[in-house]
């Protein structure tokens, strides 16, 4: 479970820059690379939505141990 939270967490950094981008300069770094294939801009978000969820498991890491 490990590997696949350390991947998680890669895609929700990768998201936060994302927000950062947009918060900053209004640049949304995933629709300008992905804008002629919606589908596939979509995915990624859901994908980094996903990984934020997983991520949440690390709030609480430290109670199994």
């Amino acid at each position: 479970m490990e590997t696949v939270q350390k991947i998680a967490l890669v895609f929700t950094i990768i998201g936060a820059i994302n927000w950062l981008l947009v918060g900053i300069f209004d640049f949304n770094l995933v629709d300008y690379l992905f804008s002629s294939m919606y589908i596939i801009a979509r995915i990624i978000y859901i994908i980094v939505g996903i990984c934020g969820l997983i991520n949440i498991g690390l709030l609480f890491n430290h109670i199994e141990k």
